[in-house]
């Protein structure tokens, strides 16, 4: 019993005294590298071409390159290739904003997408139900 009420003393203590030799070593350094190993690096996007913020994002099991994302007012994109070019796989709907994504564990060519935003904002994009794809979202 006694044994009980002291294990929580000394977790406490071994904290506490590891806190205040953290506090008392003073900031880290930051680390200096050379400036020339990241000279020809410089940002650029890769795509998708699109705006705004993104609700749904999935994989596909079994298919470690493929995944898709809903836009909310943007419609679903996909990649096969891990992400190096999206398609817009979405767009003959009459609906653009997605807020749900999943594909069925039983079978990846079946993905289904639910429409509208859950969010309470005076910009929320509404749906108009849940779409579902039996030829993983293919283009005619």
């Amino acid at each position: 019993m006694k044994l009980r009420r002291v294990v929580p003393a000394v977790v406490s203590l071994l904290l506490f005294t590891g806190a205040s030799v953290r506090l008392l070593a003073g900031p880290d350094t930051p680390k200096q590298f050379d400036q020339k190993l990241f000279q020809e690096l410089h940002w650029r996007l890769i795509g998708p071409f699109r705006g705004g913020r993104v609700l749904a994002v999935t994989g596909v099991r079994g298919q470690p390159e493929t995944y898709y994302f809903g836009a909310v007012d943007g419609g679903v994109w996909k990649t096969n290739d891990g992400g190096r070019t999206w398609k817009p796989i979405f767009d003959s709907e009459p609906i653009a904003s997605i807020g749900a994504i999943a594909v069925a564990p039983s079978n990846p060519n079946v993905v289904y997408v639910g429409s509208g935003e859950g969010l309470a904002r005076p910009d929320l994009s509404v749906g108009d139900g849940v779409y579902k794809s039996t030829d993983a979202g293919t283009l005619d």
